[in-house]
């Protein structure tokens, strides 16, 4: 490590929270699918600031868009309409599925709105405040108070578990346990259609299906967490559409603006005109004019640029590749996931070989202690894959 690169990070931590354990390199500019350090050194992304850059760095046009929208107008506040929202709500209402959009700045405010939403839903139908929640274990949800209550992983939430509510934990793909969860007090079921954090694990298309039956017999409502798994990562623009199984809240963020800050809410209009209205829920930016030209901007290279179908062509090559690291190694004992969100399961903590790739130019996180987490921006190719294989052989050799 250079010394200046160690004089940036001395004062990061003198100054900063210490809430991350961070790799010790400090970044400084990125170019499609590579970052750089400071001192010059190229990295191969497979983080993609955890799944956020759908597009890389500097894709055709995106920078154009917010630079010009810089220069125009950046914030007003929701007590007046602006032209970039408007188009960015027409394009996710068309891209989603959904009916009515509220845009947030970050995907843990997204289900809190989301949460809301469905406690309103219910306290007008029951005239009760005694509703309680179904969430899966093993599942994350964000870091605010009602994102962790619903959030299946107690490490997270143990500490601040006195906000928690009248919140139950099922098991993904175990239906028996969500049904043993129920009560006539269920208002909603709350899952991640592929669980990031939790460990890269997708749903299935029967457990869905039956879920949502679940949810129709009795009106309690359905939220999918589309946060990570997301805007096109499994191949699909939401994950819920690879099994036709429609949510009737649902969240989203991280790929939605591709870097600037935004996250949303959406849900069908039966759900919109029984739950949320004018002064239950509020935010200052959310929906500003700079994170909604970002956000129309990524729909419409999406559209464009067939981003999608690239997923759906390179993804099954990731696959292959990840396999043959599967089937070479003794210490990996699994391999998961969906699309351009996959993981290999070790046997032992995997933080030793991301540091090493680190070290070898190559960016990896994980997914719990044992599990290395690859979530690369959409665009890569399958040179790219080769690439990053190479680099993660040595590294666990």
């Amino acid at each position: 490590m250079s010394e200046t690169m160690k004089t940036y990070i001395d004062q990061a931590e003198n100054d900063l929270l210490h809430t991350y354990n961070r790799y010790q390199v400090v970044l400084d500019k990125g170019e499609g699918v590579y970052l750089y350090d400071i001192n010059g050194k190229k990295y191969l992304d497979f983080v993609a600031g955890i799944a956020v850059f759908a597009l890389g760095y500097h894709y055709p046009g995106y920078d154009e868009a917010v630079k010009n929208q810089v220069d125009k107008l950046i914030h007003t506040s929701n007590y007046y309409y602006n032209l970039p929202a408007i188009e960015a709500a027409e394009r996710i209402k068309k891209a989603s599925g959904m009916d009515r959009v509220f845009f947030t700045n970050s995907g843990a405010e997204a289900m809190e709105g989301a949460m809301k939403a469905a406690l309103k839903y219910a306290w007008l139908k029951t005239g009760k405040n005694d509703q309680e929640i179904i969430a899966m274990n093993h599942s994350f949800h964000g870091r605010t108070l009602g994102a962790l209550a619903v959030t299946g992983t107690p490490k997270y939430r143990e500490a601040f578990s006195a906000v928690g509510g009248n919140v139950k934990f099922a098991e993904l793909n175990d239906f028996d346990s969500v049904l043993a969860c129920v009560t006539d007090k269920t208002c909603a079921i709350i899952m991640e259609p592929v669980q990031g954090e939790g460990g890269l694990l997708p749903a299935t298309e029967d457990f869905l299906k039956k879920v949502r039956a679940l949810c129709d017999e009795k009106d309690i409502l359905l939220i999918f967490d589309e946060v990570q798994c997301g805007m096109g990562r499994t191949g699909y623009i939401y994950a819920w559409q690879r099994y036709g199984v429609k949510p009737d809240i649902m969240t989203s963020a991280k790929g939605l603006s591709c870097g600037v800050p935004m996250g949303a809410f959406m849900m069908t209009e039966r759900v919109a005109q029984s739950s949320l209205t004018s002064g239950d829920h509020g935010t200052t930016y959310g929906g500003n004019p700079l994170a909604a030209a970002a956000c129309a901007k990524v729909f419409e290279i999406f559209e464009q640029d067939n981003i999608v179908e690239h997923v759906k062509q390179v993804a099954p090559y990731l696959e292959k590749r990840l396999m043959e690291l599967y089937e070479k190694y003794d210490c990996i004992t699994g391999h998961r996931g969906v699309g351009l969100m996959q993981g290999l399961v070790f046997d032992r903590p995997v933080g030793e070989i991301i540091t090493k790739a680190l070290d070898k130019g190559l960016l990896l996180i994980n997914a719990g202690p044992n599990i290395i987490r690859f979530v690369p921006p959409l665009i890569i190719t399958e040179q790219n894959i080769d690439d990053m294989i190479a680099i993660l052989d040595t590294c666990i050799e």
